[in-house]
C-alpha cells in the first residue's frame, strides 16, 4: 500500500526540519509527503530553498487560506496514497511509525482510521502518565482524550489525535475536515468531526500506543496559545465541539448534552459545576472562562442550528 504523509507547517522551520529528518528515518519509508506551507510563510520558504530532502520523497502544497483545516484538506486534494498519515511540525513520528501504521490497515480491511500514542515534552520534560481510557465519547457528549497517556494492547476507539492519526482512502472518499470549525490557526477539536463521520459510516478505528511520535509543542501564531487564557480561543474550541457533538451524537442524546455542557462541563469547557469548583483558586478567571465557554456552546448552536452541513460531509451518513 502506498503512504502518503501530510505535515502541515506554519512558521517553525526548526521544528519542521526535526519532523522530516525523523521520517527519513522509517523502516517503512513513505511514498510521498506533503508539507504544506503557508504563501505569506517567508520563514518556511526561506528553509525549505536550502533543505536537502535527500532521499525523502518531499514536495510543497500552497495554501492561501488561514487555519489547519485548509491546510488539511488541501493536503487531501494532493494525497495520492492509499493510506494518508497525519503529523505536525512539531513532531517526530517514531522509526517504526509507518510500518506500524500499514501492518494495521493490512490486518483488517473494516479499518478506517489508525493512530497512537504522542509523547509530550515541555523542552526536555516528558509529560508522562498512563491510561486506558483514551479517545471516547460518553453518550451525554463527554470527551475523553487521554492519547498521550495511552497504554496497553491496541484497541477501537471513537477520535484520534490530529498529530499522529492515518486514514484508509477508500474509508474517507471526499470526506474533508470540516471548514465550519472556527479560530485562525489550531481550530482545535477539528479531527473529531472527521473520526465520527467515519464511526458513523461503519469504519473502525483503532488505537495503538505502539503507534508513537514525539511530540514538542511549539509556539501557535494566533489567538490559542495553549496553556494561557483567551477568550476568543476557548469560544472557539469550544464552538468547534459544540458543533460536533451535536451533529453526531444521536438526537434522543442531544439535549442531555447541552444540558449537562451548560451545568456541569469540564475542566477544559466550563459548566456552572465546574466554575465553582475553580472558583477558590482562580477568583475572577473563572467566571471569565464559564462566559467564554457559555459563549462557545451558544455559537455552536447556532451555526448547528443554522443546518447548512458541507456536502462533503453528508455523504458517509
Amino acid at each position: 500500500m502506498k503512504i502518503t504523509v501530510i505535515v502541515p507547517t506554519y512558521r517553525r522551520p526548526k521544528d519542521l526540519v526535526r519532523c522530516l529528518e525523523a521520517l527519513k528515518q522509517q523502516t517503512r519509508p513513505a511514498d510521498q509527503v506533503l508539507a504544506i506551507v503557508r504563501d505569506t510563510d517567508s520563514e518556511t520558504w526561506t528553509f525549505l530553498a536550502t533543505f536537502n530532502p535527500d532521499l525523502l520523497p518531499l514536495n510543497t502544497v500552497t495554501v492561501k487560506v488561514p487555519g489547519v483545516v485548509a491546510a488539511m484538506n488541501a493536503g487531501l486534494d494532493f494525497a495520492k496514497g492509499e493510506i494518508i498519515a497525519f503529523t505536525d511540525d512539531d513532531a517526530a513520528p517514531h522509526s517504526d511509525w509507518l510500518a506500524r501504521i500499514e501492518n494495521h490497515f493490512l490486518s483488517d480491511e473494516q479499518i478506517g482510521g489508525v493512530g497512537g500514542r504522542d509523547w509530550v515534552y515541555h523542552g526536555t520534560q516528558l509529560e508522562d502518565g498512563e491510561c486506558e481510557v483514551v479517545g471516547q465519547v460518553n453518550w451525554f457528549g463527554r470527551m475523553i482524550g487521554n492519547h498521550h497517556f495511552g497504554v496497553g494492547a491496541p484497541r477501537e476507539v471513537d477520535l484520534l489525535k490530529g498529530v499522529n492519526m492515518s486514514f484508509r482512502r477508500t474509508a474517507i472518499k471526499e470526506l474533508r475536515f470540516d471548514q465550519r470549525m472556527q479560530g485562525t490557526g489550531a481550530q482545535v477539536n477539528f479531527e473529531i468531526a472527521f473520526s465520527l463521520a467515519l464511526k458513523r459510516a461503519g469504519w473502525k478505528l483503532i488505537y495503538d500506543p505502539k503507534v508513537a511520535v514525539d511530540h514538542y509543542p511549539a509556539q501557535r501564531f494566533d489567538e490559542d496559545q495553549r496553556r494561557s487564557f483567551n477568550k476568543i480561543a476557548l469560544t472557539n474550541a469550544v464552538h468547534n465541539e459544540t458543533l460536533i457533538l451535536l451533529e453526531h451524537l444521536p438526537r434522543a442524546n442531544r439535549a442531555v448534552f447541552l444540558l449537562w455542557a451548560i451545568l456541569v462541563g469540564t475542566r477544559e469547557s466550563l459548566g456552572l459545576v465546574q466554575c465553582l469548583r475553580f472558583l477558590p483558586g482562580e477568583g475572577l478567571l473563572a467566571g471569565q472562562k464559564l462566559l467564554a465557554s457559555w459563549r462557545g456552546r451558544w455559537q455552536g448552536w447556532r451555526t448547528w442550528q443554522q443546518g447548512d452541513r458541507p456536502k462533503d460531509m453528508q455523504y458517509l451518513r
